[in-house]
């Protein structure tokens, strides 16, 4: 009992005793608060003053998105305001690998594969490229798709399947005018064509818009709205109406005379605006299945040639103006053989004596020959180049060349006579026609211009209005019953015109292939337009521009001018004589 008494006294005391203060332990624990205190300060001083774009970047990427609002490219359309590009909303259809096994992955097959048939995918590759890529969190599966495609995918509610806004280039012209207008990408820039050379005026800025959401993809703030601006609109010199009738013609004229191609340009001569340009073949520019180069090239600007004798009225002009002929000039033309040098040149069929309107009607080569051999080798170069010939058009259309123009230093007597009717240089349709349109404004050369145009372009004179009148009258002789170009004539229209035959340049020297030319004006009274026809490698027995293409000629430019209501002019001016006895000048022997 008393050990049971001494032991609670003992433990009574010592609940009763003070707790013992130990500094020393007091001080550490006291330090390593303030060390962990002074440790977060500084920490987050560190994050929040003196470096915190790394954080900020992290928030931003986890929380900040950017949507893109793509704006219309801008529509091409005719002279007329005819549509021949506009932009269509489409869709695209993209996929989020990490989403998309994050909520089952592949197992809804029957779904995935309904998606790869409606995207005109292959099954199998469709799910092997999502495994492929299952790390990545955005692939395009299809690029602008129907709107009632992206309406079935968007039904099928695959995980980690989305739509995305695009638009798409449609061209209700189809392959009329696909060479001129050209195509766009699949990011809706231009690749040939008008739509590649004014590619920065047709495309539009596109629209951006901030915001911030949570981690439920809710949007939680509005951070920032940058308006869409949609592309300028482009307006084109060409008459859809034209160009329609244009390509019907070169591409029936492909298929009668099985040609490798055929090309067709009509320029106003009042303007220099190109009122048609076409080719065929031509594409669908709508299916880029057809998109194969020697589809797509736009021949008109591309493909030079020599112009066999649709060159001769600019000797003829050159001529007059460098005072070795006049209208009343006869020249002897022989038997229809001339020797120059060690080589001949010949006449298709012989002129004797004629003046320089037989001359033409009659496409003697010997004639234009001797009108070259009589002036100096500058005067006849700095004709064709005063009108354009050898020097860019003016349409700044991305492809175009500038042919092939000669300059030596010393030119043989047979090399200055070929280059009186057309061997040795060459040039491209659209240069032709320039040409052309030269003569039909009395000589004021013109840059020719692809866009609709406000004000006429001054230009520059080249050639004395008299003497390019004086021409013109001759060059109707030619579509007269007598002349070469008779096929090109235009009922009630006063018509001039030239035709062509150049055989085809090949490695070494000519191949047996041709190509077939007419280039000319109307109305003669008061030319309006200026048109040039080339049928390349017609097949047959039937090659020479007057057999070939003069009728194409005559169909299209009476078409042209009753579609642009060109009074007709046939009675307003009197018959020139074919023989002219009024004088006895000659050049030559």
């Amino acid at each position: 009992m008393n050990i049971f008494k001494r032991q609670q006294t003992k433990n009574q005391r010592r609940q009763k005793a003070p707790p013992v203060f130990i500094p020393w332990r007091f001080g550490v624990i006291c330090g390593c608060v303030a060390l962990a205190l002074f440790a977060l300060v500084g920490r987050a001083t560190y994050i929040q003053v003196l470096e915190p774009g790394k954080l900020i970047q992290e928030g931003d990427m986890r929380s900040l998105r950017v949507k893109a609002m793509p704006s219309a490219r801008g529509i091409i359309s005719d002279r007329n305001n005819e549509q021949l590009a506009v932009s269509v909303p489409v869709q695209a259809v993209w996929a989020d690998p990490v989403q998309i096994y994050k909520n089952g992955g592949l197992q809804q097959r029957d779904s995935w594969f309904a998606l790869a048939d409606v995207l005109g995918l292959d099954r199998q590759q469709l799910l092997s490229r999502l495994e492929k890529n299952k790390k990545r969190r955005f692939i395009y599966l299809q690029r602008q798709v129907s709107p009632a495609m992206a309406a079935y995918v968007s039904k099928l509610k695959l995980p980690g399947i989305g739509l995305k806004d695009e638009s798409r280039r449609f061209y209700p012209s189809g392959e009329v005018s696909a060479h001129l207008i050209g195509v766009t990408g699949i990011d809706s820039h231009g690749l040939e064509g008008v739509e590649r050379t004014y590619d920065g005026w047709l495309t539009g800025e596109p629209g951006r818009r901030t915001v911030r959401k949570d981690r439920y993809g809710r949007v939680v703030e509005n951070i920032s709205l940058k308006q869409r601006e949609p592309g300028k609109p482009l307006t084109l010199s060409i008459d859809q109406r034209l160009q329609a009738m244009a390509y019907r013609a070169v591409k029936q004229a492909v298929a009668d005379y099985r040609a490798t191609s055929a090309t067709i340009v009509m320029v106003d001569v009042r303007t220099g605006e190109v009122l048609a340009m076409v080719n065929a073949p031509s594409y669908n520019s709508n299916n880029r299945e057809q998109l194969q180069s020697f589809r797509m090239r736009n021949r008109a600007i591309t493909d030079a040639m020599e112009p066999g004798s649709t060159i001769k009225p600019f000797i003829v002009l050159a001529a007059m103006e460098n005072d070795v002929a006049d209208e009343d000039t006869i020249i002897d033309t022989g038997n229809g053989i001339m020797q120059v040098g060690g080589s001949r040149v010949r006449d298709v069929s012989r002129v004797g004596k004629a003046d320089l309107a037989r001359i033409l009607q009659k496409s003697s080569n010997i004639g234009v020959s001797k009108l070259s051999l009589a002036m100096p080798i500058d005067a006849v170069l700095g004709m064709y180049s005063s009108v354009g010939l050898g020097d860019a058009s003016g349409i700044n259309l991305i492809g175009e060349t500038q042919g092939f123009f000669p300059d030596r230093r010393r030119w043989s007597d047979f090399e200055r006579a070929t280059l009186a009717f057309g061997y040795g240089i060459s040039v491209t349709p659209l240069q032709l026609a320039r040409a052309y349109a030269t003569l039909g404004s009395m000589g004021v050369n013109r840059p020719l211009s692809i866009l609709k145009t406000e004000q006429v372009v001054p230009g520059r004179q080249v050639a004395s209005s008299e003497n390019t009148r004086k021409l013109l009258n001759m060059l109707e002789m030619v579509t007269s019953k007598e002349g070469s170009a008779k096929r090109a004539a235009v009922p009630g229209y006063r018509v001039g015109a030239k035709t062509g035959t150049a055989k085809k340049a090949a490695a070494g020297g000519y191949s047996d292939e041709y190509i077939a030319m007419t280039a000319g004006l109307a109305p003669i009274s008061n030319p309006r337009l200026a048109m040039v026809v080339v049928v390349n490698e017609p097949q047959g027995d039937k090659y020479y521009g007057g057999a070939i293409a003069a009728p194409i000629f005559s169909e299209v430019m009476e078409s042209a001018l009753q579609i642009l209501n060109v009074p007709p002019d046939a009675g307003t001016h009197e018959k020139l004589n074919v023989v002219h006895n009024r004088g006895n000048a000659h050049v030559g022997t």
